[in-house]
């Protein structure tokens, strides 16, 4: 077995590409082929080119090659033993697609947490646990999303079959309800949920956080209009986080996140996806108000107009007055309010336009907030104990299984453009993983703050450039080399970071 600290050192990272490759539409998304290992029997006629693509995704990475089309084969054993509790955590951010646009270009597809699912069985010997959980975004309908991913299929076949209790859980302690209130957080639209079922781990980094030294914390804003809860968390060394125990607690996590671009960091692949291990997301710094001439971050300096900013400013006050409260009386104002800006101001030219307005709220390259937010989590998964305690060696193995079959681009990570790309990603050093994406959706990973620090840091997140070993199916030896300005699958950046982050 493979120390943590031997597992996060390992630079190696493998990339299957299959240009026609596509999701299986049927549930629990079994193989269509009966691999020597494979535990079941229940293959499918139609191809189930992602089960097969992770199953290559894991030969390229030449983990127990030795038994490779063997009924002994166990890709996991030197990251996982029997009697672990192993947490796979997927992308699953939104249970729609606002856009009417394919939900897969948003979330993880079930049939990829599939595969990695059996194979971390195989590695347990059917001892231990395994847990799907995920935090997504406060609107996501959870059980809307269960129920078009189909997800609790995979957990009634480990049942029947092998009577194991795979555990699938909403971190959240509450959701959203945006049905028939698209445009606002009213609290009766807000509903409680069980949550992380041990709770949460609150976590102070201090002075090692990112955010420390910063000084312009009262303009903070995070996740959930109430910005004094916010900025109640990150002041001065006090830099708090609350991560789900559950998370915290297991000795493996494996990230599958989705292969897709986003608004406020650039991308969206294992680092940005640590927003899903924590269980009040209101913690989570997001931008921080005003231009940068105002020691702010939240749109750039002279993009809008002076109506337009005084429109903006006019919509925070009301969050910060009304909306914030969560009570129905403060609702029943931020509603007048709303109202009363659309009868009287819009007519008087306080309109934004929907191209810039796409920009507000830190969504830009020179978003200097969420980055170090992303930063601040990796290090918490990586080094923070079950007890919130910040230690010096890694505390638990992790692995990464990146979904790019289909893609996101443009508008990511709420909206974006279906991307197909038919490539499963996977690696032991999340940073690795993410700069090997990175890459290959076409972007400069110089350009993405929580990238090119980790690549500054290489004593803490173990991550050396030149020791990045990529394993593919096809030739991609010169992926990382500074001078290939190759764009690969060419994504469209988020229009707050086109012409920026772009290779040129």
């Amino acid at each position: 077995m493979k120390s943590s600290e031997e597992i996060i050192s390992n630079l190696n990272v493998s990339v299957y590409h299959e240009s026609e490759l596509e999701y299986p539409d049927e549930p629990p998304y079994s193989p269509h082929i009966g691999y020597p290992e494979y535990l079941f029997d229940d293959t499918i006629e139609k191809k189930n080119g992602a089960y097969d693509a992770v199953r290559n995704a894991l030969l390229l990475l030449n983990l127990d090659k030795d038994n490779f089309d063997t009924p002994q084969w166990n890709p996991f054993k030197k990251i996982i033993k029997p009697k672990d509790t192993v947490v796979i955590k997927p992308n699953f951010v939104q249970s729609n697609h606002d856009k009417d646009g394919d939900l897969f270009s948003i979330t993880t597809h079930p049939a990829v947490i599939r595969a990695v699912v059996d194979y971390v069985y195989i590695a347990l010997v059917g001892k231990g646990r395994i847990v799907i959980a995920d935090a997504p975004q406060m609107d996501c309908n959870f059980s809307e999303l269960l129920e078009k991913t189909k997800l609790e299929s995979i957990k009634e076949l480990y049942k029947k079959e092998l009577d194991f209790d795979l555990e699938i859980y909403d971190l959240r302690d509450f959701w959203l309800d945006r049905k028939n209130n698209p445009e606002a957080a009213y609290s009766r639209n807000r509903h409680k949920l069980p949550g992380d079922p041990l709770g949460g781990v609150l976590v102070n980094l201090g002075k090692e956080s990112l955010f420390y030294g910063v000084k312009n914390y009262k303009k903070f804003y995070g996740a959930d209009y109430d910005r004094d809860e916010t900025i109640k968390h990150h002041h001065d060394d006090v830099q708090e986080y609350l991560v789900s125990k559950t998370v915290l607690s297991a000795d493996v996590v494996i990230s599958v996140p989705k292969l897709k671009v986003h608004k406020k960091v650039g991308v969206t692949l294992n680092v940005k996806g640590l927003v899903g291990t924590c269980v009040n997301k209101n913690y989570l710094v997001h931008y921080t108000l005003g231009t940068p001439s105002e020691d702010g971050d939240q749109f750039p300096d002279n993009i809008f107009n002076a109506k337009e900013r005084r429109r903006i400013k006019l919509q925070r006050w009301a969050y910060d007055k009304f909306l914030a409260k969560k009570n129905p009386i403060d609702d029943l104002l931020y509603d007048i309010a709303i109202r009363f800006g659309k009868l009287f101001l819009k007519p008087l030219g306080f309109r934004l336009n929907k191209d810039k307005h796409i920009i507000d709220a830190g969504n830009w390259y020179g978003n200097d907030s969420a980055w170090r937010m992303a930063v601040d989590l990796l290090r918490i998964c990586i080094y923070v104990d079950k007890d919130g305690n910040l230690r010096d060696i890694p505390m638990r193995r992790m692995f990464s299984v990146v979904d790019g079959v289909i893609g996101g681009e443009r508008n990511g990570p709420l909206t974006p453009d279906s991307k197909k790309c038919g490539l499963i990603v996977a690696g032991f050093n999340l940073c690795a993983v993410d700069l090997v994406c990175t890459r290959l959706i076409g972007f400069d990973y110089e350009k993405i703050k929580m990238l090119s620090y980790t690549l500054n840091h290489p004593e803490l997140f173990k991550i050396n450039l030149s020791e990045i070993k990529i394993f593919g199916n096809q030739n991609f030896d010169n992926l990382l080399d500074t001078e290939n300005k190759s764009r690969y699958f060419d994504f469209v950046p988020h229009p707050g970071w086109k012409g920026f982050i772009d290779i040129k």
